[in-house]
């Protein structure tokens, strides 16, 4: 279908604005432009919020809590991991995101800033995205929710870390999860995929030659075939993963691939809720100010995190 009406007119103003080139920026460059969000209205309002430090085996990262109103008095628990590539993308950035998905699913949500590429290259961010579930099913108590109940989530690279992490911890023994939320999420370094074609020239916000840059800073020197908690497409067997909500924007160089994982989920016996927002770009999901229309894919995630989580 054509382009959303509001994501039409948002995609025109952000026309007038300087475009990067990914051919020879630098992630200092672009981390300057994506990294300082400008709020159009007040956030989701939520009934508390908590910047945290967490300690890690050999380092600590920051973290930020939101507890909704009626949560109760140990609510389930979200993890959330942001999008950017793995290069870009703080807990500012996402700030809305999670108020949104906290206020809607009813649950706590925990975001995490896992170390980003090229500083911290491949598997980096997906080691500090695991280890960040042990520690909250370990801290349950002092956050205040039930380790018992536990969920991922995020959107594009944040998808594949959430993808990645369900993984991890289905082969390490690890916290068992009741939900993974997939928003638009990196699954394979394949960028000869249709969507890629129709969607990657950049007249819809995420490009060809933006992944292309990210998945270089985010690998370096491994192939995707040595990094099975990145391209997650490659991972041969995916049952027993906890149910998964895909969602996909129609136009999103990152469209088949998601789709694609999706189906694998299903072929593998995992219950999946997939489907693609139509006239939606990449971003979408975090552009709920401007794009009203997203309210709806942010409830039906929250709707499936709040089944799974119950």
């Amino acid at each position: 279908m054509p382009l959303n009406p509001s994501v039409d007119a948002l995609l025109q103003m952000m026309a007038q604005m300087p475009a990067p080139d990914f051919t020879v920026a630098n992630p200092a460059d672009i981390r300057a432009v994506f990294d300082n969000p400008m709020p159009l209205a007040a956030p989701p309002q939520v009934a508390r919020v908590e910047n945290l430090e967490i300690s890690l085996d050999g380092r600590n990262l920051d973290a930020r809590l939101y507890v909704p109103e009626g949560a109760g008095e140990r609510p389930a628990l979200i993890l959330y991991y942001h999008g950017g590539g793995w290069v870009i993308g703080t807990l500012e950035t996402h700030d809305g995101t999670c108020r949104a998905l906290a206020q809607k699913s009813g649950c706590a949500v925990l975001s995490i800033a896992y170390r980003l590429a090229p500083e911290h290259r491949y598997p980096t961010a997906a080691e500090d995205c695991y280890d960040s579930l042990v520690w909250a099913k370990q801290n349950a108590a002092s956050l205040g929710v039930d380790g018992e109940r536990l969920a991922v989530a995020g959107d594009s690279a944040g998808g594949n870390l959430a993808a990645a992490v369900a993984i991890m911890a289905r082969d390490r023994n690890g916290p068992p999860l009741r939900h993974q939320l997939l928003i638009y999420p990196v699954t394979h370094n394949d960028l000869t995929r249709a969507s890629y074609a129709e969607n990657g020239g950049g007249e819809y916000y995420l490009s060809t030659d933006g992944m292309r840059w990210f998945w270089g800073h985010y690998l370096g020197d491994t192939t995707a075939e040595n990094a099975p908690f990145a391209a997650v497409l490659n991972v041969a067997d995916l049952s027993g993963l906890a149910p998964a909500t895909v969602i996909t924007a129609e136009y999103d160089p990152l469209r088949d691939e998601g789709i694609a994982y999706a189906k694998k989920l299903d072929a593998a016996g995992v219950p999946v809720d997939a489907a693609t927002a139509p006239g939606m770009i990449h971003g979408f999901f975090s552009m709920f100010e401007a794009v009203p229309d997203t309210w709806e894919w942010i409830e039906r995630g929250a709707s499936n995190l709040k089944r799974d989580l119950a």
